[in-house]
């Protein structure tokens, strides 16, 4: 029987696995990333995906809880939210990192299961679509300051300009950022230096600003300011996206890697809370310089920029440069929004329906969305908008990675090894789902007040203390027993090499022809024509809708749960 007689006996739709398969335009959609493909230094990648975090809806962030809470509260809240931000990121970074998988493939062996992280993975496209339709109504705004387009003509052009870049990946993306990047550190930042070492008062004044508050620093204040900036965490996807295609870690590049890795991974809310705190100075520098009676206008970041370059420049000059700074940021962010959620849709869609009609759909469809978004005009309401969704974001990362840290590695009760692969995984695991549902609601029914008013700015305070204590406690409860299906993938070769890196072994998938790295693989259930050993990728395994090629379940007992989870 040939390979594609068995594939179509199977039912395993092996035209769309070998499309699946396909590096150059996929970028492993929903796969580990190979040694093969990661052919960047440390630095690169770090570097690429600083270049995604130069979004403009920081800047309008920091502005809408700096008019509402005063600069204090504000600045406050944007520390609290980021270093929270960076000690919950870190461990699901490094898991990323580490083992060249993105977050998807993460949550599955992480409290899940291998349907049941599709869950998580809805809650970061509906991410991607949400800052897709932010960042490209600011450009649309810039536009029609610029040159008079209509705001709808704007979210269509924003939306459309980014298609050619996305379709072709990483690669495309490395060179956008890597050419880009320079451009807008120089447009963003130097005029902004300039005001603060030539006005000091401007940033003498700025503390004192009180906003809509009666300038005091308060509890309330701080945490419902923290809570709007918690809506950015998803963010951390996008970087982990582009981080596990990090270079193996080696004692030759053990420095440079992990540099690399915690500024451009956990990191990144350095650089975010550091733009927040901008967009606070630069609404107050607006209305107490420039405009008092800009109002709430000064939470645009075209605005605001505007009147920076305005206060600097003669008017021509500043609307050119604040239209090339406005186009550079949104292309460089949404191209990884649209990217990053066309990974996050195709993922879902190919598990619930074991067909994959290529990434480009799911860019389109990604678009689509972030477009009707635009047109509901959700800029409006970004601080509600945000609020409202941090609830459910930090429900879900916390979940991750209390489960990472404490259920992996203090109680050991979870893999230590991030499994991703269907059949070495139960179809759902309720620690995740649990932890995430019970801290969701406790914490949106706080947000919509039924606790009072003085718990409503605690609302994500208390997602994240009932996330941290119940995942845990389902692992516990259920005893680890719902974390692997098998404890063995059947293959004598290690996952992991001598540093401790996903090993380079290659393998051939007797499904689809093509060779797969050893992370990828498991001993296939059905046995070549000569009663041979043949193994079978992940990827194949996701389209085959009969399970042929599963191998059969070996529940764990006692005796083996301890040595499992030390894998």
């Amino acid at each position: 029987m040939s390979v594609g007689e068995r594939a179509a006996g199977g039912r395993t739709h092996r035209g769309d696995a070998r499309a699946a398969a396909e590096d150059s335009l996929e970028d492993y959609a929903f796969r580990y990333v190979p040694r093969s493909f990661r052919r960047w230094s440390a630095v690169s990648v770090g570097a690429t995906a600083l270049g995604s975090i130069a979004f403009l809806a920081d800047f309008s962030i920091g502005a809408s809880i700096g008019l509402e809470h005063g600069a204090t509260n504000a600045a406050l809240g944007v520390l609290v939210a980021s270093v929270i931000i960076f000690a919950v990121g870190f461990p699901v970074a490094f898991y990323g990192a580490r083992y060249n998988i993105d977050l998807d493939l993460i949550a599955r062996g992480s409290g899940f299961g291998y349907y049941g992280s599709i869950i998580t993975t809805i809650i970061f496209a509906g991410f991607t679509c949400i800052f897709f339709a932010l960042e490209g109504a600011i450009m649309a705004q810039g536009l029609e300051m610029a040159a008079g387009v209509p705001l709808p003509i704007g979210y269509a052009i924003s939306t459309v300009v980014v298609v050619p870049i996305v379709i072709f990946g990483m690669r495309a993306l490395e060179r956008l950022h890597f050419w880009t990047t320079p451009l807008w550190l120089v447009l963003a930042l130097l005029p902004l230096a300039w005001v603060v070492i030539s006005q000091p008062s401007a940033v003498e004044g700025f503390w004192s600003f009180a906003g809509r508050s009666d300038g005091t620093v308060s509890l309330s204040a701080v945490a419902s300011s923290a809570a709007v900036c918690f809506a950015l965490t998803p963010q951390l996807a996008e970087q982990i996206d582009y981080i596990r295609v990090m270079p193996p870690l080696t004692r030759a590049n053990r420095r440079s890697w992990w540099t690399a890795f915690v500024f451009s991974g956990p990191g990144w809310v350095i650089f975010s809370g550091t733009k927040q705190i901008i967009g606070i100075f630069l609404a107050v520098y607006l209305i107490t310089k420039i405009d008092p009676s800009i109002d709430d206008d000064a939470v645009e970041p075209v605005k605001q920029f505007l009147g920076l370059y305005e206060s600097l420049l003669p008017d021509w000059a500043a609307v050119v440069l604040v239209l090339l700074l406005i186009v550079v940021a949104q292309i460089k962010i949404n191209v990884t929004n649209a990217y990053s959620g066309s990974l996050a849709w195709s993922n879902v869609f190919t598990r619930a329906t074991k067909r994959y009609p290529g990434r480009t759909v799911f860019v389109v469809f990604n678009l689509v969305i972030a477009l009707s978004l635009m047109l509901m005009d959700v800029f409006s309401l970004i601080s509600f908008v945000l609020s409202l969704y941090a609830n459910v974001v930090m429900a879900w990362l916390v979940t991750i990675s209390v489960d990472i840290v404490v259920n992996k590695h203090v109680l050991r009760l979870s893999p230590r090894f991030p499994e991703f692969r269907r059949g070495m995984l139960h179809d759902w695991n309720p620690v995740g789902p649990v932890s995430v549902g019970l801290a969701s609601i406790a914490s949106l029914l706080c947000f919509a007040g039924v606790f009072g008013p003085g718990m409503q700015p605690l609302s994500v305070l208390v997602a994240i203390g009932v996330a941290a204590v119940v995942t845990p406690a389902m692992a516990v409860f259920t005893r680890g027993r719902y974390y692997l299906r098998r404890r063995s993938d059947g293959i004598p070769l290690p996952l992991l090499d001598e540093d401790g890196n996903p090993s380079g072994e290659r393998l051939r998938c007797h499904v689809t022809g093509y060779v797969f790295e050893r992370p990828d693989m498991l001993v296939s259930a059905e046995s070549g024509p000569g009663g041979e050993v043949q193994y079978v990728s992940s990827l194949a395994l996701t389209l085959d809708e009969t399970d042929r090629y599963v191998l059969p379940p070996e529940p764990l007992t006692a005796a083996r749960e301890e040595t499992e989870v030390e894998r």
